[in-house]
Formats: C-alpha cells, structure tokens, sequence
C-alpha cells in the first residue's frame, strides 16, 4: 500500500529519537514527515508554524460565526438606551 507524504522532507523515527533537534533543523523551518517502517506517523512542524496554523483555523471559525450571524434579524435600538 502506498501513502502520500506531504512534505518534502522526511526522517525515521529512528533518526529523531537519536537527535531530535539535528531533524527538526534539517527542513529549515519546513515541515518534516516522521516515517515508521516507511509510513507517515506524525508531521513535525516548527513552532511558529504550528501558531499560525492555530491562528488561521481560529479566524476560520470567527469568520463562520460571523457568517451566521448575519442572517439573523438585527435589533435596533438607539445610543441612549444603552
């Protein structure tokens, strides 16, 4: 059975248990698939990285939210009644 990798760059997981810090600078800054017997077990992705992908999904659902919401029926009401 074969499996795509998404990244271009890839390591054993023998090789990161051996010296974690040496796989995850080898992509510099890319993300890096983390093979066990020749399949994907995990991606390692730099930290900032990981942040912004976090941030983006965040302003994703912020967004559906605001999607929905405008729909709905709006109440008006003036300054003063605040």
């Amino acid at each position: 059975m074969t499996t795509r990798i998404l990244t271009e760059t890839a390591a054993s997981i023998s090789e990161l248990k051996a010296n974690p810090m040496k796989v995850a600078l080898s992509a510099n800054g890319d993300p890096i698939a983390v093979l066990n017997r020749n399949e994907p077990a995990f991606y390692c992705i730099p930290a900032e990285t990981y942040e912004f992908l976090m941030d983006h999904l965040e302003d994703l659902e912020l967004l559906s939210i605001a999607e929905n919401r405008k729909s709905e029926e709006s109440i008006k009401i003036s300054l003063d009644e605040l």
